[in-house]
Order: C-alpha cells, then structure tokens, then sequence
C-alpha cells in the first residue's frame, strides 16, 4: 500500500465514521432533524427537538393531540418531515391548521399512528408471514399496506400512494417513530 493510498483510505474512513456519528445519536437512537431522540422521553417531548417536524408539531397541536401522544401508548406513529408536508398541494397545510379542519386534520394524523409499539424487524416479519405484504390498521381508521424491500419498508395508503420509511425504530419512552417522506391520506 503507498502512502498516498493510505491517506486516502484513512480519509474515506474518518468521513464513513463522521457521517454514522451525525446519523445515530449518544444514546444509539438515531438522530432525527439533527437533534437527539432519547429513548426515555415521548414522542412529542422528542418531536419538539426535531427540525424536521415543526410541520407535524403544529398539526398534532391544532388537531388537539398532543395529550395523547404524550400518553402511556404504546404508539407507533409515522412521523412525516416538514418536506412531505410540503409535496401537498398548496394551500393545503394552511387550511387543515383552520380550526375549521380540525376533524379532518385529526384524521389524517391519526392515519399516522397505530395503536401498538411496532419496530421495523416486526414489521418485515408480520410482512413475511402475510407473503409479502402486510396490512396494518391506524388509530384513524386507514388501512396502510406495509411491504418492504431490503431494509427500507414502504407503506401505501388508501389513495394508492407509496410513502418510505427514511429513518426507522426511533425508540421512544411511549412506542416508536418512524420518519417518512409523504403525508398519508385517508381514502377520499
């Protein structure tokens, strides 16, 4: 091995190892919207860290929620980003955030949640044993198709949608998070 390669590879590996430490938290959470995600705290007291969901904190706000998901669960919600809150169409956020929408608004969110602590291991094994793809019932009534392919799990909604996991098993004191990219939607 030349010198110059010997640079390079301890170049390459000191970038792989910093970009895993931005990636998992202390604690081993993964790291979520750039801020640690403990394990001994809730979903919303974890949220509320996050930059990435400021979107879904004022949703989960407006839609009277917060109680709830700061309870005993457990819970596993679907947490969606700022930026798939942004892929519906304009005007869209704006008017379910109106008092007015507060029914709708809480029926999408809990389209978000189910009422059980689901890792991505089980997931992929419910999916397994259901020969590929698995159904898995909201809190809010929607029925989400869980299938998966290598490690990333995708869910489609009731619009025929595909939304993906992007960070997975986010412990949380009350359940799990799960970041995806795309808000889910119940059918029309």
């Amino acid at each position: 091995m030349t010198f110059k390669t010997l640079i390079a590879a301890t170049a390459l590996s000191a970038l792989a190892t910093t970009g895993f430490a931005e990636s998992q938290s202390k604690t081993g959470n993964p790291m979520v919207g750039g801020a640690e995600m403990f394990a001994d705290k809730n979903i919303i007291e974890n949220a509320l860290n996050s930059a990435d969901h400021t979107t879904l904190v004022a949703a989960v706000k407006a839609a009277g929620l917060v109680e709830t998901l700061q309870g005993k669960g457990p819970f596993t919600v679907f947490a969606p980003t700022n930026d798939a809150f942004a892929k519906l169409k304009p005007g869209t956020v704006e008017a379910l955030l109106e008092p007015a929408a507060k029914d709708q608004l809480t029926q999408i969110l809990t389209c978000h949640v189910v009422g059980a602590d689901a890792m991505a291991m089980a997931i992929k094994g419910m999916i397994d044993d259901d020969g590929g793809s698995h159904v898995v019932p909201t809190l809010g009534g929607c029925k989400l198709d869980a299938t998966y392919d290598g490690d990333k799990i995708m869910l489609t909604d009731e619009q025929g949608r595909v939304i993906n996991v992007t960070i997975a098993d986010v412990e949380q004191s009350n359940g799990v998070i799960h970041v995806v990219d795309r808000v889910i939607l119940p059918a029309s």
